[in-house]
């Protein structure tokens, strides 16, 4: 009891120093990262060593350096999350690997769809992959984690109502989601989950799996949706079924314009891409690029 008082009495005491680090001290405390007795030695080492408060708490041996990294990103607005932290999949690497090569490429990616598509074509692109297994669903999601993560209100939609995989990608505990729009069953804001780890970061999923996914597609409720979305969201990213074995995407394509395309190393062969690509260009609508996973 003591010594939280004499917390208290510290925090009124030295408000000069409190400006400079509160930042830093308020988000580790509200991570659990020290407690209200740490940061009073953490503010008493850095009052008799004159440095900061994340030194001081290092040197303390009260965090780690992976704790500041992360405080920093959320200072400087760039969520991320350390391994075993949030329910979400490994797989969002952009997640919890955000200095990698792999989101490194994420980055640059980003970059030559905001130059090359999205700053003078809208606001929404649709991921397409020749077959299942290429990584068009891992793409899109950690496409939207690093859109987010630029500051950008972003919505992942999952239409691929055939093999859906965001559900479990962002571990969602929403079951309804687009077929249960397009089908009058829900309306998007009661299914469209914010993820609350991110900034700026929602995902439908594809919601009850229907009998006719190419004809919900159809719907003048889709072109409906994707209008109201469009106006709601800085960046629509929408992940749909590989083209090899129906034309779900042709649908969503047509909607929104353009498509990046997704293949995989060693599996993927350059006659369906070449193929997929005169599919695209058949009903009007552009190749934004192409990603080659590696995986």
């Amino acid at each position: 009891m003591t010594e939280t008082l004499n917390l208290t009495t510290s925090l009124k005491e030295t408000p000069t120093m409190l400006k400079r680090d509160t930042s830093i001290g308020r988000l580790l405390l509200e991570q659990g990262k020290i407690s209200p007795v740490d940061a009073e030695r953490v503010l008493r080492l850095q009052k008799d060593k004159g440095i900061r408060f994340g030194d001081a708490a290092l040197k303390l041996g009260l965090i780690t350096d992976a704790d500041i990294s992360q405080v920093l990103a959320q200072q400087f607005d760039y969520p991320y999350l350390q391994a075993g932290q949030g329910d979400f999949s490994p797989k969002l690497v952009a997640a919890y690997m955000p200095f990698s090569p792999q989101v490194e490429a994420l980055r640059a990616l980003r970059s030559q769809l905001v130059l090359r598509w999205f700053s003078e074509h809208g606001t929404m692109i649709a991921i397409v992959a020749t077959q299942a297994g290429d990584g068009s669903s891992h793409t899109a999601a950690n496409l939207a984690v690093v859109f987010s993560q630029l500051g950008e209100k972003t919505l992942l939609i999952d239409a691929n109502m055939r093999q859906p995989r965001q559900r479990e990608l962002f571990n969602l505990q929403e079951n309804r989601g687009l077929s249960d729009i397009l089908a009058g069953r829900a309306t998007k804001e009661e299914v469209i989950v914010r993820i609350e780890s991110f900034m700026g970061l929602s995902v439908l999923g594809a919601g009850t799996l229907p009998p006719n996914p190419q004809e919900l597609l159809s719907r003048s409720t889709f072109r409906e949706l994707l209008a109201g979305v469009g106006n709601e969201y800085d960046i629509v990213i929408i992940d749909t079924p590989p083209a090899d074995n129906n034309a779900d995407f042709q649908a969503i394509v047509a909607r929104t314009g353009g498509a990046l395309l997704v293949s995989r190393k060693h599996k993927t062969k350059l006659a369906d891409l070449v193929n997929l690509t005169d599919q695209i260009k058949s009903i009007g609508a552009h190749v934004v690029g192409a990603v080659l996973n590696e995986y």
